[in-house]
């Protein structure tokens, strides 16, 4: 491949970890490492090991991916994420999607912790991503297009699954209680948390929830034909629309917090997978 990154390289040291060939891939973001704690792992490696994979930097992202079983059902867990703002290259935080295609994932759930804009969604409640507005300035497709990889022009209409939505619609009120709300969720580009003003415009625009990852995964992952679930745990209000200041630390704490919670709902997604 002429890109500079080469995601068969690193499919290829997943491959001589393990003879699992899961189909479902989970991705952890902050906070979130306790809810593969009932995972039976085979292979556990760090991302520093597997070429090309950028270091995750930021607090409450481990860094390491996992191989084995959740609930008998074979899965790849990536434990943390990289961000843009940490000032990787898009398509350094892309690649570990490419990589997950490239080994044979066929279905891809990404988690992460967000800012409820929505002022009706409680911190600690677990929100099914609809669509989403990609408000980071740039796009993981930029550039030259590898035919290989995927289409240069693609279709997000259906971004996120509507039958893998409708699995979690229907596997949430068992695993939490409660029916599973759906939102619209703004990617911005980060790190500094928006202003009340932005936060203001961003509902306007019709998004439920903002946070600082996810929109690029989601792009990549559907130029590489994966389906994509999208499943947030609303941390904190968003600036404004509580008088309450925004610091990481609190937001990694309701995500650990939730993490009991997630794990619930992603193994009975699982289930309905098989």
């Amino acid at each position: 491949m002429k890109h500079e990154l080469n995601p068969l390289i690193a499919a290829r040291q997943l491959g001589k970890l393990t003879r699992l060939r899961p189909t479902l891939a989970i991705v952890l973001g902050s906070g979130f490492h306790e809810a593969a704690a009932k995972m039976k792992v085979e292979a556990e490696i760090s991302y520093q090991k597997l070429a090309g994979f950028p270091r995750a930097g930021v607090s409450g992202h481990a860094g390491k991916l996992m191989l084995g079983h959740l609930g008998g059902t074979p899965v790849l867990v990536l434990n943390g994420r990289s961000h843009y703002y940490e000032g990787h290259s898009m398509e350094q935080v892309t690649f570990p999607v490419r990589v997950l295609a490239e080994f044979g994932i066929r279905d891809l759930l990404l988690t992460n912790a967000a800012g409820g804009i929505d002022p009706t969604l409680a911190p600690g409640e677990i929100v099914a991503i609809a669509d989403h507005l990609n408000l980071t300035g740039t796009s993981a497709l930029s550039g030259p297009n590898d035919e290989r990889l995927g289409p240069r022009f693609v279709d997000m209409t259906d971004a996120y699954s509507p039958a893998l939505r409708a699995l979690a619609a229907l596997s949430a009120p068992a695993a939490l209680g409660r029916p599973l709300r759906e939102a619209v969720y703004a990617g911005v580009a980060g790190p500094a948390y928006e202003t009340p003003a932005e936060v203001r415009m961003l509902r306007t625009l019709g998004a439920g929830l903002v946070g600082m990852s996810t929109v690029h995964e989601v792009t990549t992952a559907r130029h590489a034909g994966l389906a994509v679930l999208g499943l947030s745990l609303v941390s904190n209000h968003a600036a404004g629309v509580k008088n309450e200041p925004l610091r990481h630390e609190d937001v990694t704490r309701a995500a650990s917090a939730g993490a009991d919670a997630m794990a619930r709902l992603v193994g009975a997604i699982i289930a309905g997978l098989r």
